[in-house]
């Protein structure tokens, strides 16, 4: 009975993925896949950034054609975080892997989940500080914050990177882009 429960959910978030993909690839306006990192600077930080000189600090305001670049980059996110955690959630219930391998890949979707959470939490606690949107997207020991505003100082971004780094971890790299507000 519990099998084909997993099975039945297994391949309506497989539908879904597939169904969203479509729609997302399909819709006029939209890029198939769009980055941030495209011809963008980015600060770098870490606690020695406070009191940094002008010269070692770079921030940049980027164009962004689209007002829903942001809202692109979450769900492209989101589809890749549901197809790694599909792929834990098939290691967990295969028979063919051991119990310290089953761990392992639960491990990972308590993590993954975590990470999650964190980010959301971050993406909360920025646009209460007065920004009109904001990203956050964790890879490994690295963290970018993505935030629409037209002030972009060498404060706003330390400001930045310290709440990153308080979040998510000081062992975080914590990067910050600034997107002109359209």
């Amino acid at each position: 009975m519990m099998l084909k429960k997993q099975t039945v959910w297994l391949l309506t978030m497989v539908s879904l993925v597939v169904v969203l993909s479509v729609y997302y690839v399909l819709s006029p306006g939209q890029q198939a896949s769009p980055s941030l990192d495209e011809n963008t600077d980015m600060v770098i930080g870490d606690e020695e950034w406070v009191g940094l000189d002008e010269d070692e600090i770079e921030v940049s305001a980027n164009s962004v054609g689209d007002d829903e670049l942001f809202e692109a980059l979450r769900m492209e996110l989101q589809d890749e975080r549901n197809a790694l955690k599909e792929q834990l959630e098939t290691q967990v219930a295969s028979s063919e892997l051991t119990s310290a391998e089953k761990n392992d890949a639960y491990t990972a979707m308590e993590e993954l989940t975590k990470v999650q959470s964190k980010e959301a939490m971050v993406e909360t606690i920025i646009t209460t500080m007065g920004y009109e949107d904001a990203l956050v997207r964790t890879d490994g020991d690295r963290v970018t914050i993505t935030v629409k505003s037209d002030d972009h100082s060498r404060e706003t971004a330390n400001e930045l990177i310290q709440l990153g780094r308080k979040e998510m971890g000081e062992s975080k790299f914590v990067f910050v882009e600034f997107e002109p507000v359209e």
